[in-house]
């Protein structure tokens, strides 16, 4: 006596199981376009953000010089009273040529101070950017090995941070400064920054 042959899957529910995969990618693809896609790389948030700056302490940029005397390095002293503007730039980054104006011109705010993190960059293209766009910093920190940029939390140059008078965190700006950031945000989150009372 011979065992029933199982009945075959019927064609409706064969149709099923092979769309069925197809179905949940194409839901998880729209899920991370809709929540991840659109989104502006500038507005990552930052877990430094209202922390003390990383209490680095970075060499000076060798040769660079403002009224005959050497820029100083970047020290984490430097940050305690003063309102500042940390800019992480390279001068191998295509995007920091395009902001250096744009720093340059801010610091005519005598409010402020930038200070430079310079990433991963040899010292004579340094010097050559800055002698080509500007010198905007009150201080230049070297890092040749990018250790001080991991503390920064910096994801890749060039990236910009708000440092209050009380030494923490206020603001991070992931990618170059633009006329239309410089503005809308990066300058109203100085004006926050200068505004805060000093503790």
């Amino acid at each position: 006596m011979s065992t029933p042959a199982p009945d075959a899957p019927s064609p409706k529910r064969r149709s099923l199981v092979v769309a069925l995969p197809l179905l949940v990618f194409a839901g998880l693809a729209a899920l991370f376009w809709f929540r991840l896609g659109d989104r502006d790389i500038s507005r990552i948030p930052s877990a430094l953000i209202g922390r003390e700056a990383p209490q680095t302490t970075l060499p000076s940029l060798e040769g660079l010089t403002r009224d005959g005397v050497q820029v100083a390095g970047l020290d984490p002293g430097l940050f305690k009273g003063k309102v500042s503007v940390v800019n992480v730039w390279a001068s191998w980054c295509v995007p920091c040529h395009d902001e250096a104006p744009l720093l340059t011109a801010l610091a005519d705010d005598k409010r402020i101070q930038i200070v430079g993190i310079n990433y991963k960059d040899k010292p004579d293209n340094a010097r050559r950017f800055l002698g080509r766009y500007g010198n905007p910093f009150v201080a230049v920190g070297v890092d040749p090995n990018g250790r001080a940029a991991i503390e920064w939390g910096v994801y890749g140059v060039p990236e910009t941070f708000v440092v209050g008078r009380d030494g923490r965190i206020a603001y991070k700006l992931v990618g170059p400064i633009t006329p239309d950031n410089l503005d809308k945000l990066l300058k109203a989150e100085i004006g926050k920054a200068l505004a805060a009372p000093q503790s």
